[in-house]
């Protein structure tokens, strides 16, 4: 029994905390409403059924006083023609009608007091079932403004349903953003590696080895460049000119030290007669310094 007993009581608080959960405070209170109103509405049905009865009674009692009146009025005529006898029998009648008038008279009174408590009673519902209307309204108009409250708080800061959910919705597309970042980066890496090969690229083999003949006669420049600018000047005779100065510089006396003279750059000799070699003359020189890199560190 024990056991049983605090199965019931778990079930019951159970059900009670779903209840309360699902239980929405504007339903029962438009409920209660509801319910009052069919009260009040009882109250006046028995107030009319009560009002009937005193209507049907007070009929009633109109026939038996005009029955009353007409039986005087025989006995009357009875004696009149020396008929006591039926005077007599008419006063009798009438005797009669007068006890049930007595009888319709108690009722009567009676239903009237029934009559007039109901309809105190109509009108004190009727207060309390208007005063309820107003509390509810007024119940109901809280409880929706602290619901708004509620939700566009939970909304602001982020602890609401629809508002974890886009959380979470970002978090996942910036992790994916970031994933696909760190793959675009890797593949780029192992394409300028080798370890990868670009399916865009030219898989020709003469174009390959053009590319990279190309790529040699550069280098053979280049170096050719930097081994003309480290060489030294030849020695100049005395009085006269030392070439490769510009405008031409006289030959110092017996005994005095040269100047420091500034560092020059060697003119390059277009040495290669290729077209690949071709770049580091002419017009075309300027527009590939852009893509070399040893233009720059020669003048450093």
């Amino acid at each position: 029994m024990g056991v049983m007993k605090r199965l019931t009581g778990v079930l019951q608080a159970k059900a009670n905390k779903v209840m309360d959960r699902v239980e929405d405070p504007r339903e029962t209170l438009d409920l209660s409403y509801e319910k009052q109103l069919e009260q009040l509405q009882q109250v006046r049905r028995g107030v009319a059924d009560v009002a009937t009865a005193r209507k049907r009674i007070e009929l009633q009692a109109q026939g038996l006083q005009q029955s009353a009146a007409k039986l005087q009025e025989q006995a009357r005529q009875a004696l009149a023609q020396n008929r006591e006898d039926l005077a007599r029998e008419a006063l009798s009648r009438r005797a009669a009608l007068s006890t049930q008038l007595e009888q319709l008279r108690a009722q009567h009174e009676q239903l009237v007091q029934q009559e007039q408590g109901l309809v105190a009673t109509t009108q004190a519902l009727q207060a309390r079932v208007e005063a309820f209307r107003t509390q509810k309204e007024t119940l109901k108009a809280s409880y929706t403004a602290a619901q708004a409250q509620t939700r566009i708080g939970e909304a602001v800061s982020g602890i609401s349903e629809s508002m974890t959910d886009t959380g979470m919705a970002m978090q996942r597309a910036q992790d994916k953003i970031a994933q696909m970042q760190a793959r675009a980066g890797a593949v780029d890496e192992l394409l300028a590696s080798g370890t990868l090969t670009d399916l865009t690229g030219s898989s020709d083999p003469l174009q390959a080895q053009l590319d990279k003949a190309s790529q040699t006669s550069q280098i053979e420049l280049e170096l050719a460049q930097m081994k003309g600018q480290l060489a030294p000047p030849p020695a100049a005779p005395t009085g006269a000119l030392t070439p490769g100065a510009p405008g031409g510089a006289a030959a110092l006396p017996d005994g005095a030290e040269p100047a420091e003279a500034e560092p020059v750059e060697a003119e390059t000799v277009d040495e290669t007669p290729s077209a690949s070699a071709g770049t580091g003359s002419g017009d075309g020189a300027a527009g590939d310094d852009l893509f070399s890199l040893g233009s720059e560190g020669s003048n450093s």
